[in-house]
């Protein structure tokens, strides 16, 4: 039997047990949560550096559980969330919610019928850099916003599941999305987008451009590179509008603390990932902010709507490249 409301102790449920999950497990013990696990694999090790129950399966671990963290691979997501939902959990789903937006609005449906949390796990809207860009947007610095441009580097995932278009949707649906939620965070909903992508001899160092129109006239500019290996990961973004223009560079002005065992993520294949102190951690951020905002009845910082609609803008994009032209989003 679920707690029909999140008071401690709180009991979570990982599902998958890849690089992200590393990336969520400092916020747990902040919450002081009873931890569960179930992968295919990992599940062991994760339990060990952890503290969580291990569970043979995922029915095992539903029953067990009050909210779910999803962190498998992308194609996953569907059976794993609907699952979680049907056993009255809250969930948590790493980006993208789903690799194409019927399932993705699926997913928030479901949610909706059965009263529970979704949250997607959009976490660059927690790095404080982004989060103060917001701020002076709407505070209105900048005037009306004119022109964006976000780009965001790091090294090519070592999985090959990520570089499985379909299955990943590919550094446009796993990289990319992050700065196409920015994209429409800041400037409001796309109209329509034009992608372009190229890959190298290997298949795996390969760049990608998404050019969108917003439907109140701005247009943003985003940029992915997935690098060879020892590429530091690196974002930057500019915002010019009317009244003025606001500019940030990670490599230039780091605004998070990196420490050792951060730094230790690029060594365990995971040099995708930025590289943050559990303390600063974005990722502890953001799942406080859903767990807390649950509890409280307030909506956190990212809605299910918001997932959808960045899941539909990049697959909107991979059409783009797909047809070669300017796709209606």
């Amino acid at each position: 039997m679920h707690r029909t409301s999140m008071t401690p102790p709180l009991t979570v449920g990982v599902v998958g047990t890849g690089g992200i999950s590393h990336a969520h497990a400092p916020a747990w013990p902040v919450l002081g949560a009873e931890l569960h696990v179930f992968s295919t694999e990992g599940a062991e090790e994760y339990a060990r550096r952890y503290g969580a129950t291990v569970h043979e399966s995922l029915p095992s671990l539903l029953a067990a559980v009050d909210l779910v963290d999803v962190t498998t691979p992308t194609l996953a997501h569907p059976d794993v969330v609907h699952a979680a939902l049907d056993a009255e959990c809250d969930v948590l789903c790493e980006k993208p919610l789903a690799r194409t937006v019927c399932e993705a609005q699926e997913l928030v449906d479901h949610a909706a019928r059965a009263g529970r949390l979704l949250f997607p796990a959009h976490v660059v809207r927690y790095f404080p850099e982004y989060a103060a860009a917001r701020r002076a947007v709407r505070r209105g610095d900048l005037g009306e916003l004119a022109v964006l441009r976000f780009e965001r580097t790091g090294t090519s995932p070592d999985r090959p599941w990520f570089h499985d278009v379909a299955a990943s949707g590919g550094i446009l649906m796993d990289q990319m999305i992050h700065d196409l939620d920015q994209a429409l965070w800041l400037a409001g909903p796309a109209t329509s987008v034009y992608a372009a992508e190229h890959a190298g001899a290997d298949g795996r160092v390969r760049s990608a451009h998404a050019v969108l129109e917003h439907r109140d006239g701005a247009i943003s500019h985003c940029r992915g590179f997935w690098g060879p290996p020892g590429t530091r990961f690196r974002t930057t973004f500019s915002l010019s509008g009317t009244g003025g223009r606001l500019d940030h560079d990670s490599a230039l002005h780091p605004v998070l603390a990196w420490d050792e065992v951060a730094r230790s993520a690029e060594a365990e294949g995971n040099g995708f990932l930025p590289e943050v102190a559990a303390e600063d951690s974005p990722y502890v951020a953001e799942i406080l902010d859903a767990v807390r905002s649950r509890a409280a009845g307030r909506a956190p910082g990212v809605s299910p709507a918001d997932g959808v609609a960045a899941v539909a803008v990049a697959e909107a994009a991979l059409q783009s490249i797909a047809e070669g032209r300017r796709i209606p989003c």
